[in-house]
C-alpha cells in the first residue's frame, strides 16, 4: 500500500524515538492528523522550547533553564552530599521519591570500553573538581546495577576514597511487591547482604 509522503516522513521521524516502533509511530501520526490544529501547535511549540530553552547546569550537568539548575540554587538542599547518577532522567526519578535532599552530579553515561566510552567521555573530571572545591562529606553512587554501572561505581569509588570522603551506593534488592520465587539469585543475594535492622 502506498502511504502519502508526509505521513511516511512523520512515521519515520516518530519511530526514531526510544520505545516507538513503526506501528506505534503510525498510530501517533494518525492521532496527530486527527487532532485539533491548536493542540498540534502547542506540541510543536513545547518541542521547540524543549530544544531551545533547556541546557545542562554548569555545576552538576542536570537539565536547567538557567546557567545553574534549581537543585544547585536551592538554599534548602543538603550541600555536603552529592548523588552521582548516569543521566538527568535519574535525577527526576530520585526527586519523585522525596527521600533525597542533597545535590547531584550527572556524569552523562557509564564506562563502556567496548563502546569507546572511557573516563574522558564522562563528567568525571568535573566531579573530582567539585569534590576538591566544595565541602563534600559523602558521595552517593546511584548508577544502574548492570555490568557497566557496576564497573563505573567501582572506578568512582577507587578515585574518591583516597580523598577521605565517605562513598556509599544505593541499596539493591527486591522491589516492593516483588516475589522471591521469581527473583534471580544475584538480586536475592544482594537483598540478603543489604538487609537492614528493624
Amino acid at each position: 500500500m502506498q502511504i502519502a509522503q508526509p505521513l511516511q516522513t512523520a512515521i519515520e521521524e516518530l519511530s526514531k524515538l526510544p520505545g516507538v516502533g513503526k506501528k506505534t509511530a503510525l498510530r501517533l501520526a494518525l492521532h496527530l492528523l486527527k487532532t485539533e490544529d491548536e493542540s498540534v501547535e502547542r506540541l510543536i511549540k513545547s518541542l521547540n522550547e524543549l530544544k531551545s530553552k533547556l541546557r545542562l547546569c554548569s555545576r552538576c550537568f542536570n537539565l536547567s533553564e538557567d546557567e545553574v539548575c534549581q537543585v544547585c540554587k536551592s538554599q534548602k538542599r543538603e550541600t555536603s552530599i552529592i548523588c552521582v547518577v548516569e543521566e538527568a532522567s535519574d535525577v527526576i526519578a530520585i526527586e519523585r521519591t522525596n527521600e533525597y535532599n542533597g545535590l547531584y552530579h550527572v556524569i552523562g553515561g557509564v564506562l563502556s570500553p567496548l563502546s569507546g566510552i572511557g573516563p574522558d567521555s564522562l563528567k568525571i573530571k568535573e566531579l573530582m573538581k567539585r569534590l576538591a572545591q566544595e565541602d563534600i562529606k559523602e558521595v552517593l553512587l546511584a548508577l544502574n546495577p548492570d555490568t557497566e554501572g557496576e564497573t563505573t561505581t567501582l572506578y568512582l569509588a577507587k578515585l574518591i576514597k583516597p580523598l577521605g570522603i565517605k562513598v556509599t551506593r544505593i541499596a539493591r534488592g527486591l522491589p516492593i511487591g516483588g516475589d522471591l520465587e521469581f527473583a534471580d539469585d544475584a538480586t536475592i543475594g544482594r537483598a540478603i547482604n543489604g538487609r537492614i535492622v528493624l
